[in-house]
């Protein structure tokens, strides 16, 4: 059985060596880059299962590496989590908008960083499949090969937004607070992450188009669908 391919993209040396040891441990198959073009052309030629992204690069930065890598065909199913600096909110909130996954600051646990990828790249496999399908008005979603139709338009969902959206529909009205989202959707529990769950919220409405309210916020407790 092939191991899982990550690309690491870090200009610092110290920080790389460090991910790529830790990555390789755990048993995937590494490689690197140290800028951005290069991580665009390994990314294509490599075709790995997700890409650790810096996003403070020479050049090319990682905001440019990520949109570049979710508009190209080739690589725009690849995963990506970011390496921010702590307190740069906004620059994690930008890259979780432009596609990203998910996302680190430094300094990091690597026992965390280790546990983000598994789970991402967990969430980025398939289920086992299912014939059901869900649909009310104009908004279908085809669990068994994970296809969402807005009045009729195949509306590309990544597997993150698929399954935030499965899970808030299956919830049969329930309220689902942030944490209970991090777990079941994210796949762990970590104060100070919420913005990630709100982040995704807001890009799966603009994707649900007129169905988009369906999607309710219950102010100070967390989100509930209401289709």
């Amino acid at each position: 059985m092939s191991r899982e391919k990550i690309l690491i993209v870090e200009d610092e040396t110290d920080i790389l060596n460090l991910l790529k040891y830790h990555l390789s441990t755990g048993g995937y198959e590494v490689h690197t880059a140290a800028t951005g073009l290069e991580a665009l052309r390994q990314a294509r030629q490599l075709q790995p299962d997700l890409v650790l992204l810096d996003l403070m690069l020479p050049g090319v930065d990682g905001f440019e590496v990520c949109r570049e890598l979710k508009h190209d065909p080739r690589t725009s199913n690849v995963a990506v989590i970011m390496l921010t600096a702590r307190g740069e909110e906004v620059d994690r909130v930008v890259g979780l908008e432009l596609g990203a996954d998910d996302y680190v600051t430094k300094p990091f646990s690597p026992r965390e960083l280790v546990l983000r990828v598994k789970a991402v790249l967990r969430r980025n496999k398939p289920d086992a499949p299912s014939s059901t399908a869900w649909e009310r008005d104009g908004l279908r979603i085809e669990e068994e090969n994970h296809r969402v139709f807005v009045d009729g338009l195949d509306t590309e969902l990544t597997a993150t937004e698929f399954k935030l959206l499965s899970e808030l529909v299956h919830s049969g009205g329930k309220v689902l607070n942030r944490d209970q989202l991090l777990n079941t959707v994210w796949g762990y529990q970590f104060s100070g992450y919420s913005r990630t769950v709100d982040t995704h919220i807001r890009r799966l409405r603009k994707k649900l188009g007129p169905y988009a309210e369906w999607v309710e916020t219950i102010r100070g407790v967390g989100y509930r669908f209401q289709g």
